[in-house]
């Protein structure tokens, strides 16, 4: 049945899950393209996950995305995962496959590559050192996009180093564990700085690092994207580093995800970011 011929449904998973902007998203591009059907939040708690996981093929959904906190759990769930995810360790979108298995991906590195393409087109992860600061699933999915594209050299920084020093073993070359206490020291000779930390969201404490010994080539990126502009980015901006800030990330792994689910790649507009970055 092609997508003309049915409502089409998918939605995102998380615990909470009414911040997302990814329904706004979503049913944009629906609307854009012309398709009849919806995209939902679905609050679901963590002891909830694997019913709710298994209630999508007979509720007719595509598939949907994954939120915290349930971006580890799920791959227990799942029929399969595929290698991205698994090297990763976390699943950000489950696909409904015709026979009503789920394959569950992680399209969160492909985002990353994406926006920071699409702000510097020359953009290379071997241009020079990066720095990663924290060590979850966002910058696991950070790590993964950067070792995949050439990166020689990518330090990572945690306020707990055996988590730094997991991702190491985990990943090999080219990872190094840094401790908090030298994360300023590592910023010398960096190419690029990214902030997978939580910390500078809104209602959140501001990241602890001076830029001072950033050089002023290095770009600055941060994954949060409410607010865009975070403290982070702010005193990058103001030193002369060029930023990335963290919604074209979210924008962009929209893609994958329509490309499975639907078998649509959509564009992702500057009118589709205006419209989000208008209720941020």
């Amino acid at each position: 049945m092609s997508t003309a011929d049915r409502f089409l449904l998918a939605g995102v998973m998380g615990w909470p899950v009414m911040h997302s902007r990814s329904p706004m998203i979503h049913n944009h591009l629906l609307a854009t393209h012309g398709l009849t059907g919806t995209y939902v939040p679905l609050a679901i708690r963590p002891e909830q996950l694997g019913g709710a996981l298994r209630g999508l093929a007979p509720l007719g959904f595509a598939g949907c995305n994954i939120t915290i906190p349930h971006k580890q759990r799920a791959m227990a769930v799942v029929d399969e995962v595929d290698e991205v995810a698994r090297r990763i360790g976390a699943i950000s979108c489950v696909v409904v496959r015709p026979d009503g298995s789920l394959a569950g991906t992680n399209n969160d590195c492909f985002g990353f590559v994406e926006n920071m393409l699409h702000r510097y087109p020359t953009w290379r992860a071997d241009a020079g050192p990066a720095v990663v600061i924290g060590a979850g699933g966002g910058a696991r999915a950070v790590v993964y996009a950067l070792a995949q594209r050439g990166a020689r050299h990518v330090g990572v920084v945690n306020r707990t180093l055996a988590r730094a020093q997991e991702l190491s073993r985990e990943f090999g070359e080219p990872v190094t564990p840094i401790a908090w206490e030298d994360r300023e020291r590592a910023l010398h000779g960096a190419a690029l700085l990214v902030n997978t930390t939580s910390q500078g969201m809104v209602g959140q404490t501001p990241l602890d690092l001076s830029l001072d010994a950033l050089p002023t080539s290095a770009i600055v990126a941060d994954i949060v994207y409410a607010p865009l502009n975070t403290p982070l980015l702010a005193a990058a901006r103001a030193r002369g580093n060029p930023v990335v800030d963290g919604l074209g990330m979210l924008l962009h792994q929209v893609r994958p995800a329509w490309k499975a689910w639907f078998g649509v790649d959509p564009e992702i507009t500057a009118d589709l970011r205006a419209k989000v970055e208008a209720t941020l």
